[in-house]
């Protein structure tokens, strides 16, 4: 448990650190993807905490839902649809459900 923890802890303190500006045409791409990876992370955090992680499924999860995010855009774009409001929705719905299970997890095993 504590080896996405210290990741997610040294990816913030390394972007903090670089000055990396997006593009605005590409903000929507990286947004979404951003947020895909996000969900995977906490995704496999609950995993850990209820025993169920496995590396091949977080690492293939984590590229597989960025990689499909960002083309759901691309797509989106080229269709003149804004489908990222789709991605950003179910992506952060997921966000929430993760980290109230997670929550209650850890609730339960300390409390």
């Amino acid at each position: 448990m504590i080896l996405p923890v210290l990741g997610l802890c040294v990816g913030i303190v390394l972007g903090s650190l670089t000055p990396i500006l997006i593009p605005l045409a590409y903000s929507k791409f990286f947004s979404v993807a951003l947020l895909a990876s996000l969900d995977s992370v906490f995704g496999g955090l609950r995993a850990a905490v209820s025993g169920n992680f496995n590396d091949a499924v977080f690492i293939s999860g984590f590229f597989t839902n960025a990689l499909l995010a960002a083309f759901l855009v691309y797509v989106g774009d080229r269709l003149g649809i804004d489908l990222y409001y789709v991605a950003l929705l179910a992506f952060g719905f997921r966000i929430f459900q993760n980290l109230a299970l997670l929550r209650r997890q850890l609730l339960r095993k300390h409390g």
